[in-house]
């Protein structure tokens, strides 16, 4: 059973996710700068050498634009995860990523796989399906901000390109879809109103008191504090005030005068 908490905002909300995004760059920038090739550090299936791209294939881009369409989604989702998910973020980061990769190393075609689009895929579905099935309307209102954006992806788990790992799609999306089921529980604590609460007792409601039995509205009646001391204010009538109002009439002589 996860414990719950309460959502709130800290640096490492989206903190974490840009130290990952700033090191994609930060590799591929190496390789531009001194001319250097990673891709033989992706997986490439089936052999044992390959296993090593299963951590360091994400930080690994063919190009540009690569880099930057797996940026932006990894940064978002990332993020949602490290607020929505406080408890075990770090759970769904290193073993989505951990098996992520393996199945990518048991069924990938033999090439290098590289690219961080397999942990994109986790992450979307994973914020999906946990969504869906968690009856939470914050984690539910997210799954669908997440197919809203990102719900063409769903095309790329199919091999549609031959040029794009559709293998590594597929197995961050199945491995999502499981972690939606493995980590259950919810994650928000939900807010108790007074009437939720146990030992609610309407008939002490101060709200409740002024219905009757029927949900008819009834006026309740004030209470005086005989010792808030108005009993020493005096209750004798004061008469009406007259108001007397003087009107003053001038002659305009200057008019007369310019006849």
């Amino acid at each position: 059973m996860n414990k719950t908490e309460s959502l709130r905002f800290s640096p490492s909300v989206f903190g974490y996710p840009l130290l990952f995004v700033m090191a994609l760059w930060l590799v591929f920038w190496a390789e531009s700068r001194f001319g250097w090739n990673f891709n033989s550090f992706g997986i490439y299936p089936r052999k044992f050498e390959g296993l090593r791209g299963i951590f360091l294939g994400p930080f690994i881009h063919g190009d540009l634009k690569h880099l930057f369409n797996n940026s932006v989604p990894l940064f978002v989702l990332g993020t949602a995860l490290f607020y929505f998910y406080r408890n075990i973020r770090w759970k769904i980061v290193f073993y989505g990523l951990l098996i992520t990769g393996f199945a990518t190393w048991l069924i990938g075609r033999p090439a290098n796989h590289i690219g961080a689009s397999g942990v994109v895929y986790m992450l979307a579905s994973f914020h999906f399906f946990k969504g869906i099935f968690s009856k939470q309307y914050q984690l539910t209102a997210l799954s669908f901000v997440v197919v809203f954006l990102y719900g063409s992806l769903l095309w790329y788990v199919f091999p549609v390109d031959p040029k794009i790992s559709w293998e590594g799609h597929l197995s961050g999306f199945f491995v999502g879809f499981a972690f939606s089921f493995i980590f259950k529980g919810n994650f928000i604590k939900e807010k108790k109103y007074e009437w939720e609460r146990e030992g609610y007792r309407p008939e002490e409601d101060e709200f409740m008191k002024q219905f009757d039995e029927d949900g008819n509205f009834i006026e309740t009646p004030k209470v005086i504090n005989p010792n808030s001391g108005l009993d020493d204010v005096d209750d004798t009538p004061t008469p009406p005030r007259t108001v007397r109002v003087i009107y003053t009439v001038k002659k305009n002589t200057e008019a007369r005068d310019n006849l």
